[in-house]
């Protein structure tokens, strides 16, 4: 039986919702076009994680811990922020300049500091770094900035690549997640693609035209219908002086009916994966893909077995919102059932209550919880906003580090957030109307 994988905050709520979200375990690269573009969701998944009560340690080789520090601001100032500094013996070079840091009140500072004396030796490195980890405790968080920086102290990218790829599997295995940071352009293609063979999720972020945009390269074990698509981003100032990571919700509409895209909308919303209709279908997931992505076109007794095993009319699959019909009233019989993949099974139950061919800008599902019920993770990995109305019994929802009781009549509204946490403490089943909004 696989474990339940648990999932966490990053900080980013569009983020989580494109990328199907980051789990405990993951070895996340970040490609930086510009090498400045990569701070913003570093810092949202140091805020994060601090207010989560999770241990954070920011290993920067190409920063003084001054520069750091006042970059990073508020954020650092937690006793389980640890800043290991590479840098005032790396490239600061022992310098005088770098060393007055440490004379100048460092014990009054609330955070840890860890001066790395052989930075440029990538075992002493690794030793400090696993005793650093040892004296912790929880799933430890990481920001390294950056693989580039260790690349310019280490021997080349040979030395580089030995230390990523010992250091991945066991940081996995101690239950971490850890953001890497790359410039992209100081990197050969071999060198990328072997860090992306053994990161469990690798992003791009690059500049064209003026806009920011974040493309999804890998993300391991996760149903992710937004791999390799750019999606333009913005960072918004927030009161406090930090930024929130906005991603563009806009979509390109046509009125030429796409199969491929069609099929692919109601495969989603059944929660049926490729691979899944492929073998009901008899074909390959290639065929499924090609499919979808408009390189070819199913036979009609594929298109029909399709239709059947998606419980929809062939038409459905060229129709277009315009054309979706009058129904204004729907059965209870047009309710389907929501996988849940996420979820242990045989406790919460989901069902959409429109058909799956019902083209509108929302989807209302009904959820059950049973009493006790405590779920790590959210009941959808959904781009768009979300609103529940609770109907039935009581529920408390974990945002962060607050929890928020929900009574019946409550409602509850999800713009970029996404709840880490749920839980029925009641003696009662809880029924709560969820609606997702495209």
């Amino acid at each position: 039986m696989t474990p339940e994988r648990n999932r966490i905050d990053s900080g980013a709520g569009g983020l989580d919702r494109l990328l199907g979200g980051i789990f405990i375990g993951d070895n996340v690269v970040w490609y930086d076009d510009a090498g400045s573009l990569a701070s913003v969701f570093s810092r949202n998944f140091i805020r994060a994680s601090l207010a989560d009560d999770r241990y954070l340690v920011y290993v920067a080789f190409d920063r003084s811990p001054k520069n750091l520090l006042e970059q990073i601001g508020p954020l650092a100032h937690s006793p389980r922020f640890i800043l290991m500094d590479c840098f005032t013996y790396g490239k600061g070079d022992g310098s005088e300049v770098f060393l007055k840091f440490y004379e100048n009140g460092k014990e009054n500072k609330p955070f840890r500091i860890v001066p790395v004396e052989s930075p440029g030796d990538a075992d002493r490195f690794g030793d400090v770094l696993y005793k650093v980890h040892q004296s912790l405790t929880g799933d430890v968080r990481y920001v390294f900035e950056s693989l580039t920086g260790m690349q310019d102290l280490w021997n080349g990218e040979e030395d580089l690549l030995n230390f990523y790829a010992r250091s991945c599997p066991r940081l996995y295995e101690l239950s971490t997640v850890a953001y890497w940071v790359i410039e992209k352009n100081a990197h050969s293609q071999r060198f990328r693609a072997r860090i992306n063979q053994i990161a469990q999720v690798a992003i791009d972020l690059s500049i064209r035209r003026g806009k920011t945009r974040l493309s999804i390269l890998k993300a391991e074990n996760r149903e992710n219908q937004t791999r390799n698509r750019p999606f333009d981003y913005w960072s918004k100032p927030l009161p406090d002086g930090s930024f929130q990571v906005v991603f563009d919700a806009g979509r390109t509409t046509s009125s030429k009916i796409d199969l491929g895209t069609r099929l692919k909308e109601l495969r989603s919303r059944r929660g049926i994966s490729q691979t899944e209709l492929a073998k009901q279908v008899g074909v390959t997931p290639s065929n499924i893909s090609q499919v979808e992505n408009d390189l070819i076109y199913p036979s009609l007794p594929a298109l029909i077995k399709i239709a059947e095993i998606l419980s929809v009319e062939v038409s459905a699959f060229f129709q277009s919102a315009e054309d979706a019909g009058n129904d204004v009233v729907f059965s209870s019989s047009d309710a389907t059932p929501i996988p849940l993949p996420d979820l242990p099974k045989g406790g919460v139950t989901a069902r959409r209550l429109t058909p799956i061919d019902f083209d509108s800008k929302t989807e209302p599902c009904l959820i059950d919880i049973p009493s006790g019920a405590r779920l790590n993770a959210h009941f959808f990995v959904f781009k768009g906003e979300e609103m529940g109305y609770l109907l039935e019994g009581r529920l408390q929802m974990k945002i962060g580090r607050t929890v928020h009781t929900v009574n019946p009549g409550d409602v509850i509204y999800l713009a970029s957030a996404l709840p880490s946490q749920w839980r029925n403490p009641g003696d009662a089943p809880a029924r709560l109307l969820w609606i997702r909004i495209r």
